[in-house]
């Protein structure tokens, strides 16, 4: 990347909270993923391996009838060896670099499943609310991985351009996988900006920055992982590893 892209992708990430880069993942990764993940709500409806967790969209288990749906599924780099590789690959950990710094660990890789017509909102909130504890800053950076293309209409990531430059604000709680959400749920704004994708775009946000999703009534799926990076030392014990210098495998 020329100096003066890369100063262009940082002025419009330190403006707005967040930055998309186009076909970011190759075409071979991408199907590698996608047929390592095939079937993966009926295989984990059967048996969830060691070291994976599972919340289910929650409404479909008042229908019994009705196959359970994946909501999201924390430590995805083990169901996906190409996941595993995109987590650590240069094209992802350069921009994290670029953003974070050069001590970079993994925070965690989570896949978001949004089935066809069955995926549910994301409400309207800011990462560190889930982050925060009393030993680490807001420095975490996500990178999105879009899987399958986005738009509207299958529930696209949506942000409030800017809103990374205040404060951790006060959320409300539930008793459910997306448990905080800030007032008003997932009322329409009108500061907001939908990201419409395409497979292998990858979005990178902060953790203040405030975000949701809409439900998926479409027939198309809308999968997506996010990959969590944390500076090294911010919050230590969260940090999986580390994934420049002397990197370590991923049990």
């Amino acid at each position: 990347m020329s100096e003066t892209a890369l100063k262009a992708d940082l002025n419009f990430y330190e403006q707005n909270g967040y930055l998309v880069k186009k076909g970011l993942i190759s075409a071979d990764l991408l199907a590698l993923v996608d047929s390592e993940i095939d079937q993966l709500h009926q295989r984990m409806a059967t048996e969830i391996p060691d070291g994976i967790g599972v919340s289910w969209e929650e409404y479909v288990h008042t229908e019994p009838e009705k196959p359970k749906y994946i909501r999201q599924l924390m430590h995805s780099e083990i169901v996906s060896s190409g996941l595993n590789q995109i987590l650590r690959s240069d094209a992802v950990l350069d921009v994290i670099e670029a953003l974070l710094g050069p001590n970079i660990s993994l925070f965690h890789s989570k896949l978001l499943m949004k089935a066809a017509k069955y995926g549910t909102i994301t409400p309207w909130h800011q990462d560190y609310s889930y982050w925060k504890n009393p030993e680490n800053q807001p420095l975490m950076l996500n990178c999105m991985l879009s899987i399958d293309s986005t738009t509207k209409e299958n529930g696209c990531i949506q942000f409030v351009p800017g809103s990374h430059k205040g404060e951790l604000l006060e959320h409300d709680r539930a008793r459910t996988s997306f448990g905080l959400f800030l007032p008003g749920f997932f009322e329409p704004r009108a500061d907001t900006v939908a990201i419409e994708t395409e497979p292998g775009d990858c979005t990178f946000f902060g953790p203040l920055v405030i975000h949701g999703s809409g439900a998926n009534p479409s027939p198309s799926h809308r999968r997506a992982n996010t990959f969590a990076y944390n500076a090294t030392n911010n919050g230590s014990q969260q940090s999986r590893e580390m994934l420049r210098g002397e990197s370590l495998k991923i049990s």
